[in-house]
């Protein structure tokens, strides 16, 4: 029993929690006086509240000239929303500002029509450094004062980490609209009912897969069943809204996750998990597990079933919530984690992790000292969020079990220097962060408390201190002969219509009005051509076909075709990686998927080393409309067994 035991210690990462002291009064004093930390050092030095003021000015004009140029009852209705200035507390991290304009990237504003007739106002960001496709991030914000320009901090960051980002206004917040239209004019008003959060997602993750061949189109209104493709048609012609994700090309729709804060956190919870285009999720105070659906669709635009737990997700939160109070007795240790434990029973990859002194706006910044927030909880939000969509959306970089699995942030020196305690542990003391995640390596790691010193988190090779600000201003390259048109065009972070002149077009170009209002909501299908098929003990080859049917007659684009390979461990799978190695058994239904070669005629090639046993194959086609094909035996899966 004892060499079993230790057996089962060699390949787990068994983190003991620890006994927890008694509630300490003058602890909380000094533990809550970290909320102050980001106004002190960072917002309110007289540099920065110089910067903060111009920046708001600024937005406020933004805001009134896009009132300007398109004018209500037809056009865009967002005065009143608390935060339409832009200004002080609503105007985010000014120091952000310029980065297009620094070409640090390039930011690209965007407009389209949400399922309710509100429009939607965003951005997207991208750097012309990187590779010819590129994995994507959409992120849903918080609710009530949450503009997009309170997330830039990530984008930034993920887009120089190489991701396609989309960052948007849900309706309600910042420049989109406060209601929709006709029928649906009170529809997700006010917009902490929700649906806007939810739809919203959805609609988000729509726009962000449309591209010519496929341009957006509004779904059906959830409520009343309306369709608002005539209103986006007829704004795409007058120049005001975007027709489709002016990157598109650049995109790999195979690889996108997503990130919501808050109410936008509990969206992206269980629409990451719902949807077949979201391969992981990032939850900022605080990770959820729906059970039953938390809004309905009536109208059946959009299904609404209790999602199964299949993506790896990651939650974020800290010590203080919303509205920051100081603690009167020692909290639950657990109670951050319920939805970071559901996904483990569930044998899905999770992670809670939980910032000692934050409050819910370490991931929304906020530069008014009525908001707090310490002074590095913004760089361990990057860290994180950037280290797991490497691992679990990008799945190619080397480095990303080594930065999820790093000590630093137990021992960040710059925090330390400003703690009252000068205690460099940026963890939660009163609550549990945990781990549990399965390396490239094949290791399963669980730690059920990361503050304490073991778990087997040690340094990492990169550099330190860790910095975002460092990691998103570097200047980028300049464009060249090779460089995709889409990358070549102005850029700009002022709000789509702030200037009058059509959005989401790419170096001027004007966006013209699809030829067709249908929307594309068929899969493509995907088969094997199995006289074509070769397998042996060290690697394989495949060959198949896929076809688009697109809509109204009209064949659909796809854009990717690819394969999984799976050797099966009982009732677990062992997925192939893009190293030629196979990854640690988990639950069959979590895919891991490789590109093929070519579209409608696709192959598929690997060297690697098949141990006798049983495979199986799998393909899936994504069309430009974001549409991917679910799993069909005997057509898009095939099993073999190697003697």
């Amino acid at each position: 029993m004892i060499g079993v035991a230790a057996g089962v210690l060699a390949g787990l990462c068994l983190g003991v929690p620890a006994a927890r002291a008694a509630f300490d009064p003058a602890y909380e004093v000094r533990n809550f006086s970290k909320t102050t930390e980001r106004a002190t050092g960072i917002t309110l030095l007289p540099d920065y509240q110089v910067q903060l003021r111009a920046k708001g000015l600024e937005k406020e004009l933004e805001a009134l000239q896009i009132i300007a140029n398109d004018p209500p009852p037809e056009g865009r209705l967002f005065l009143g929303q608390l935060c339409w200035q832009h200004m002080d507390g609503c105007a985010g991290d000014t120091r952000l500002y310029d980065w297009g304009a620094k070409n640090y990237g390039k930011v690209t504003p965007i407009l389209f029509t949400a399922r309710n007739g509100s429009q939607l106002s965003g951005h997207l960001w991208a750097t012309v450094a990187g590779p010819a496709r590129r994995p994507g991030v959409v992120i849903t914000n918080g609710s009530v004062q949450a503009p997009e320009e309170l997330y830039w901090f990530a984008a930034q960051t993920l887009a120089k980490a190489g991701y396609v980002v989309m960052t948007w206004d849900p309706q309600g917040q910042g420049y989109s609209d406060t209601v929709g239209a006709g029928a649906d004019l009170l529809d997700g008003v006010p917009s902490q009912t929700g649906r806007p959060f939810y739809d919203g997602t959805e609609d988000a993750l729509d726009f962000f897969f449309s591209g010519p061949a496929a341009p957006y189109a509004p779904r059906r209104s959830c409520s009343s069943g309306t369709d608002h493709t005539a209103r986006q048609t007829a704004r795409v012609k007058k120049g005001l809204n975007s027709a489709f994700n002016p990157l598109h090309d650049i995109v790999d729709y195979t690889r996108v996750g997503l990130v919501g804060h808050s109410l936008g956190a509990a969206a992206v919870s269980y629409i990451g998990q719902l949807d077949p285009r979201v391969k992981a999720i990032v939850a900022y105070d605080n990770l959820a597990t729906p059970a039953t659906p938390p809004q309905t669709c009536a109208s059946g635009s959009s299904a609404r079933p209790v999602a199964a737990l299949t993506k790896p997700a990651l939650g974020m939160s800290a010590d203080y919530g919303l509205l920051p109070q100081p603690n009167l007795s020692e909290p639950d240790p657990l109670a951050k984690s319920a939805g970071s434990l559901t996904l483990s029973k569930a044998g899905v990859d999770t992670a809670e992790l939980i910032i000692r002194g934050g409050t819910h706006y370490e991931f929304s910044f906020l530069p008014n000292p009525a908001f707090g927030g310490t002074l590095r909880g913004e760089d361990m939000v990057s860290w994180y969020t950037t280290a797991w969509l490497d691992k679990y959306v990008k799945g190619d970089d080397p480095t990303a079990d080594e930065r999820l699995l790093t000590d630093r942030w137990r021992s960040d020196a710059a925090s330390g220097a400003v703690d009252p305690d000068h205690d460099p542990n940026m963890f939660s003391r009163y609550y549990r962060s945990r781990l549990d995640v399965h390396t490239a390596a094949g290791k399963h790691v669980v730690c059920e408390e990361v503050r304490p010193v073991g778990c087997g988190l040690k340094p990492d090779s990169l550099k330190v201190p860790y910095s975002f600000l460092e990691a998103a201003n570097r200047a980028d390259a300049v464009p060249s002969g090779s460089t995709p048109a889409s990358l070549t065009g102005p850029s700009s972070q002022s709000a789509a219509g702030s200037t009058g002149t059509p959005v989401g077009a790419s170096g001027g170009t004007v966006l013209t009005s699809p030829s067709t209002t249908c929307r594309d909501t068929t899969a493509p299908v995907s088969r094997f051509t199995r006289s074509a098929t070769r397998v042996s003990h060290t690697g394989l080859t495949l060959k198949g076909r896929s076809v688009d049917a697109g809509c109204d007659e009209v064949p659909g684009a796809l854009v990717r075709v690819a394969v999984s390979v799976a050797r099966q461990a009982g009732r677990r799978c062992r997925f192939l990686q893009p190293d030629g190695h196979f990854a640690a058994p988990r639950p069959c239904a979590r895919a891991a998927y490789l590109p093929a070669k070519g579209t409608r005629q696709w192959t598929f090639s690997r060297r690697a080393p098949l141990r006798p046993g049983t495979y199986v194959l799998s393909v899936r086609g994504v069309d430009a409309a974001g549409n991917v094909e679910r799993n069909a035996r005997g057509r898009t899966e095939l099993t073999l067994k190697v003697r």
